[in-house]
């Protein structure tokens, strides 16, 4: 069953006249977290609220610290869904800090916007794209990695993951037309060792995509930057370098497939 919360940019949540702990846990000292059962102080600490403010009034906090406040009501309640909405507004750098790593370490699901992007490529595993006329696309990593992608879509044609060129070459057919006197020039011809290379490349591209494939679905699972942060850290490294590889790849096919 989806339990949802939802982190408002227009941050209309906030009873000014409660006091921070009656806010987080209204009627209680103790607060359920997952599985855990926590002190209000205790909680509130872990959002950077000294224990000799849980009895402060809400309008006694500036502006970062009732977002913080918010960010620690969201947090406590029992939802397995959280969409936020531009939560990096008005937060410090403890604060950002501190909401990286509790997405980060989040069991659920999270449906986010930002105009973050340094934020939304640290904590998110994927990305939803408007692409215009009604469509929307999803792309894995985060904006970086959407931005890369894209640039490697133009570049690529829908069939079998392989380059237009790759089934060009395979469905030409073995004679040629003999030019005309006003035909231009004809290109240089590759050498054999150029050859060799254009051949190889539709093997390195489909077999880079393939790991590249794998990578993406182990990283799919939020669950390995909790359990294996430095695991994840490396195949999201490991990603982006495929990335480069591919788009040096097809560029070279192109320079090669054009002489």
């Amino acid at each position: 069953m989806l339990e949802v919360a939802y982190f408002d940019q227009m941050r209309d949540a906030l009873d000014m006249d409660a006091t921070l702990e009656d806010f987080i846990s209204p009627g209680s000292e103790w607060i359920e977290i997952g599985e855990q059962r926590k002190h209000v102080k205790s909680y509130l600490g872990d959002f950077l609220f000294s224990p000799a403010r849980a009895g402060s009034p809400v309008r006694s906090l500036s502006g970062g610290e009732r977002n913080r406040l918010l960010l620690a009501r969201l947090f406590a309640r029992p939802a397995n869904v959280l969409v936020l909405d531009e939560p990096t507004n008005d937060l410090d750098i403890d604060t950002l800090e501190l909401l990286e790593d509790l997405l980060q370490s989040y069991a659920g699901t999270v449906f986010l916007v930002s105009h973050d992007r340094r934020f939304l490529d640290n904590v998110v595993t994927s990305t939803l794209v408007a692409e215009g006329d009604g469509r929307w696309r999803e792309y894995e990593g985060g904006i970086e990695d959407w931005l890369t992608q894209s640039r490697r879509a133009q570049l690529l044609a829908t069939d079998g993951q392989r380059p237009a060129a790759v089934r060009a070459t395979a469905q030409a057919p073995a004679t040629e037309a003999a030019p005309s006197a006003s035909a231009p020039s004809k290109a240089k011809k590759l050498s054999y060792k150029e050859q060799r290379e254009l051949d190889a490349l539709p093997s390195l591209i489909e077999t880079l995509e393939e790991e590249q494939k794998a990578i993406q679905s182990q990283l799919a699972d939020g669950n390995l930057y909790r359990t294996d942060g430095l695991r994840a850290a490396q195949l999201a490294a490991r990603s982006l370098q495929i990335e480069e590889q591919l788009t040096v790849a097809l560029e070279r096919w192109e320079t090669l497939g054009a002489t």
